[in-house]
């Protein structure tokens, strides 16, 4: 079985495939032309974000039987399209949750203490000490829309810092972390409201002008899921009208963006797509790719 992994992936997963038998060919910095006349020949392709796996380019594949994204989002994947034709979509949903909910909590500090603007004093040798009076997190309401594996993960370092978790996700029953209430009872009530979802027809836009009028004046926003999820626009205006305190973006609707109007603001902080990227997700996602693959080609 050949595999083509097109994304930066841990040498040792690499070399777990190769082990196992399996001829296992790397190119990560394969362009989207370049992988039209590649691609064909290989049974398995391995991505991450960076490489798109589009229905053009399904159709020209008639050897591949399975595709691997080494991550949690399967949005830059034709999935239904490729299941459509026989092919295996599969995705690595536990091995960042860590570290993202890790990311959404440091984001809520960095909030509550201003101190991204603190730090940025400091470097322009001021101390400017009475600017900086800032909130504690304990005691306050954490609502999170979305609690798949990351959104729990989060909901558990919430509580475990004092905080009341309310959480909406119409897909889940059960919440040991908080308390499930309906999207518009969380928004009402929450101070800070995290996004851990997938970006799908159904989310797109689902927090807009509509959604941040009814939020508590003075919310803060953090999106470690999928741009897009939030409309920037309006979340623009409501930052601008002071109706939310502050945000957190480490996912824009186009990346990197284009119009960085966004960012450009006090009260935003931002990083570019970060949140899976540590040692130790990293490890662990290529550990399962391998597995993945090793595990498919025993069938």
């Amino acid at each position: 079985m050949k595999v083509l992994v097109c994304d930066k992936t841990e040498k040792e997963c690499i070399e777990q495939m190769r082990a196992a038998g399996l001829t296992v060919d790397t190119n990560f910095e394969i362009t989207p032309e370049e992988l039209m006349t590649v691609a064909p020949a290989y049974d398995v392709l391995v991505v991450r974000s960076r490489t798109k796996v589009r229905q053009p380019l399904i159709d020209v594949c008639p050897n591949l039987k399975l595709i691997v994204r080494g991550g949690v989002g399967l949005d830059t994947i034709d999935v239904d399209y490729a299941r459509a034709k026989g092919i295996e979509v599969c995705n690595t949903p536990l091995a960042s949750s860590d570290s993202v909910a890790e990311l959404a909590i440091g984001y809520m500090f960095m909030m509550a203490r201003s101190l991204y603007k603190a730090t940025e004093t400091m470097k322009a040798e001021k101390w400017e000490k009475k600017a900086f009076e800032g909130v504690e997190i304990g005691g306050k309401t954490l609502g999170l829309i979305g609690v798949g594996n990351i959104g729990k993960a989060t909901a558990k370092r919430a509580a475990a810092l004092g905080m009341t978790v309310l959480a909406y996700d119409p897909y889940v029953k059960e919440f040991e972390y908080g308390k499930l209430v309906s999207l518009d009872e969380l928004l009402a009530v929450a101070d800070y409201i995290s996004l851990h979802l997938p970006k799908t027809k159904e989310s797109a836009d689902m927090i807009g002008a509509e959604q941040f009028a009814k939020m508590k004046d003075g919310v803060r926003i953090v999106n470690c899921a999928r741009g897009g999820i939030i409309n920037e626009g309006a979340l623009y205006e409501a930052l601008t009208s002071g109706k939310v305190a502050a945000a957190a973006l480490d996912v824009f609707a186009v990346e990197p963006p284009t119009d960085w109007k966004l960012l450009k603001l006090d009260n935003v902080i931002g990083s570019p797509h970060i949140g899976a990227a540590t040692k130790e997700a990293q490890g662990r996602v290529g550990a399962e790719v391998a597995q993945i693959v090793i595990d498919f080609a025993k069938k």
